[in-house]
């Protein structure tokens, strides 16, 4: 008798193996699983970040970056939270780098994965949180199939349970990672009983998660990185319950997982970052680079023949930076190809998003300034051309009695009512 025969029938089997050998090559389900999750993660940012203005391919950029960081820092705290598998007694340091056999801790890979993110951010000139809203509903997404992986690596179920989707859970092989272990007949050992998929809680949560982001953002415009505070909130709540079913080992702190303590710190923190912040969805323009898109008046009446082929080729390249506008003021520039002035955004938005461009034209501002303050006060009847408006208002203060204001650009009153 086996162990086996001690299970009863149950509705949920797990594999028995997790690797496949292609020729010499080992093909690992918990990598493949994570690999999909990525590609997922990508393929919603980026359809997000275009509907946000960003060009296209943009996700590729910041993957680069982003995905190391986030599997290093992962590990990294998968290691310091379960430091006895690999620095305790009769454990192997090395084995901290198998990240195949599985280990990697979410909140380590949202950190790291956002220090990337920032890095990225900054070389397209992107603001995080436009990167950071665009990605909120992908990432329990790529969680949600990530955990797959740990169905393939009988591991993360939790305790004992008699309900029709109980999981068979394999004894694996110690010398063998990756396959269970068998008996003298060589079938695979079963542990006995039946136990919570926890894996698969978790993996349901974050589907609902990312639904509930797409749904809340659409409908109240989410912005400034409150969709994906939106998401850490749902994404902990829900980990809170389901890291209390679990029964690996971890570390414990007043009785508790380590885990659950920092889903609730986490989540406290997304919270008030969600009440405290607010601000309209943010959508970018190109400040340079980039030619400014064609107006749908004249896309559906032009052809080929109309196409300017003598423009350089830097013309089509993409952003250097973006500024940020509301959403009016975008869809104002997909109408018309008309980058809205750069001084009402910022005022709006508070942002200094898109550094380069904005500091450049702020500094192009203040050259303007001192030079109004300097320029000396045109004679009467002088008609410069680029002074026509101002000693036109000169001349209605006059006939009113009251000095014009040296140096005053026009419409700035206008502008700053």
């Amino acid at each position: 008798m086996t162990l086996a025969s001690l299970s009863p029938q149950a509705a949920l089997p797990s594999p028995a193996t997790a690797v496949w050998q292609l020729g010499p090559v080992p093909i690992r389900a918990y990598a493949l699983c994570i690999v999909l999750g990525i590609v997922v993660a990508c393929v919603v940012t980026e359809l997000r970040l275009r509907r946000r203005g960003v060009a296209p391919w943009a996700v590729l950029d910041i993957a680069v970056w982003a995905v190391p960081f986030g599997i290093v820092g992962a590990r990294i705290y998968h290691v310091i939270t379960s430091p006895e598998s690999y620095f305790g007694e009769g454990g192997d340091p090395v084995r901290a780098l198998y990240i195949w056999e599985g280990g990697l801790g979410i909140w380590g890979a949202v950190a790291g994965g956002a220090v990337g993110a920032w890095l990225a951010a900054r070389q397209l000139g992107l603001p995080l949180t436009v990167v950071a809203d665009a990605l909120a509903p992908g990432l329990p997404l790529a969680q949600a199939v990530g955990r797959v992986g740990n169905w393939f690596n009988n591991e993360l179920f939790g305790g004992p349970t008699t309900l029709p989707w109980g999981l068979e859970v394999h004894r694996m092989d110690p010398t063998n990672p990756g396959h269970a272990l068998r008996d003298d007949s060589g079938n695979p050992v079963l542990e006995p009983g039946l136990f919570h998929p926890t894996f698969l809680y978790e993996a349901l949560w974050n589907v609902g998660v990312a639904g509930l982001v797409l749904f809340l953002d659409r409908r109240f415009k989410l912005g400034r990185g409150r969709a994906f505070a939106l998401y850490v909130m749902g994404y902990t709540a829900g980990r809170f319950w389901i890291e209390m079913m679990r029964t690996d080992p971890a570390t414990e702190i007043l009785g508790a997982r380590l885990n659950v303590w920092t889903a609730v710190l986490v989540f406290l923190g997304a919270l008030v970052y969600f009440v405290r912040v607010r601000g309209p969805q943010e959508f970018l323009v190109p400040v340079g680079g980039a030619p400014a898109p064609l107006a749908a008046g004249d896309a559906a009446t032009s052809d080929v023949s109309q196409v300017d082929v003598s423009r350089e080729p830097t013309a089509v390249g993409a952003p250097t930076a973006y500024r940020v506008v509301t959403e009016e003021e975008y869809r104002r520039f997909q109408e018309t190809g008309e980058v809205p002035p750069a001084e009402p955004a910022s005022a709006e938005h508070g942002d200094s998003v898109g550094e380069h461009a904005d500091d450049a034209d702020d500094a192009d501002d203040d050259d303007d300034d001192d030079d109004d303050e300097t320029r000396p006060e045109a004679p009467a009847g002088s008609s410069e051309a680029a002074g026509e408006p101002a000693a036109a208002a000169e001349s209605a203060d006059a006939r009113d009695g009251e000095p014009a204001d040296a140096g005053a650009a026009p419409g700035t009153a206008d502008r700053d009512r």
